[in-house]
């Protein structure tokens, strides 16, 4: 690495996967509590037991002589995901967003039929999917239905990340799916990333594989500006995750459906570090802030409030920063 890019880097207080691991993860997420957000199954059953919503479950295949009930379990349902119970960074998600005839159609357009769909409900049972390669169970779910803020933005359900820090939300983005992503919203896949003010639930900045961009690919709409409906309930479903689970440093995906509104897709002990990318700037600064917090016995109202208080002092620092350079 340049000594320019290393300072570039360090300027802006990038967090790196290393201090990533050693610090916050290895330092704060005791991994006798990993299962309760490896395990998707797990996470539905505690979201219930805490009144957070999330998608319906319309069923689980946890053995191959299951597969043969496959058609019968999809026969009510014109749009579903089909997904690994202890899958990563999206793969093996499957979204069928409606039937034409025999024929299920996926945000690229591709048609599958009810073969291709048992083929990759054995693939999830097999454990390709799933981390370490473990033996893994399929889930049939409800896809969300996008919310009208979200109509001109291409096909495809988008998903808001928040990194949470000690009970306090970090840092935000909004991942919007494309032609290239097959309607999915996975950054490494070709979603967009872009950037969330937590003051405001507005997106501020925005990059399409790496690069920054201000519109849609496929559809020219602009991915600045966008405000997040429901954005304070997003807050408190995110501050509420940290306590439900113990964990002290993860990452919470919520989807935000028309009807039901904001619903928790899944939680992530190791969330990626692709977050200061969307916003254009680091995590390190804010993490050394929420550091020195006194959060003993706060609410998650509480706690939202102190979020709002750091981001909103961190940008304020780093214009004035900007300003002097």
């Amino acid at each position: 690495m340049s000594l320019w890019r290393f300072q570039t880097y360090r300027r802006v207080g990038l967090l790196g996967i290393n201090r990533r691991n050693a610090e916050y993860i290895l330092g704060h997420n005791p991994r006798r509590l990993f299962p309760l957000v490896d395990d998707k199954l797990a996470t539905k059953a505690l979201c219930r037991d805490h009144g957070i919503r999330t998608p319906d479950l319309y069923g689980t295949i946890s053995a191959h002589h299951e597969i043969r009930d496959l058609e019968k379990m999809l026969a009510p349902h014109d749009s579903f995901v089909m997904k690994p119970a202890s899958g990563a960074m999206g793969n093996g998600v499957l979204m069928v967003l409606k039937r034409r005839g025999d024929s299920f159609i996926r945000g690229s357009g591709a048609q599958l039929g009810i073969r291709d769909l048992r083929y990759h409900a054995s693939s999830i049972l097999s454990g390709l999917y799933s981390l370490g390669g473990r033996v893994d169970r399929a889930l049939i779910e409800a896809r969300v239905r996008v919310h009208e803020v979200f109509n001109d933005l291409g096909e495809g359900v988008p998903d808001c990340r928040v990194i949470v820090f000690r009970g306090v939300p970090v840092m935000s983005m909004l991942r919007l799916p494309t032609q290239m992503s097959d309607g999915r919203a996975n950054l490494h896949q070709g979603a967009i990333a872009a950037g969330v003010d937590i003051t405001t639930g507005t997106t501020h900045h925005a990059v399409h594989l790496d690069r920054v961009v201000s519109k849609h690919p496929d559809t020219g709409k602009a991915v600045r500006g966008i405000q997040l409906p429901h954005w304070d309930e997003i807050l408190r479903i995110s501050a509420m995750s940290a306590d439900m689970t113990g964990l002290g440093y993860l990452g919470v995906d919520v989807v935000i459906d028309a009807d039901e509104g904001p619903m928790l897709l899944e939680l992530n002990a190791r969330p990626g570090l692709s977050i200061q990318i969307a916003n254009g700037g680091g995590l390190t600064p804010l993490l050394e802030r929420i550091e020195k917090l006194d959060i003993s016995g706060s609410t998650p109202k509480e706690r939202i409030a102190m979020a709002r208080s750091v981001f909103a002092a961190h940008r304020k620092a780093a214009l004035g920063e900007d300003r002097a350079t």
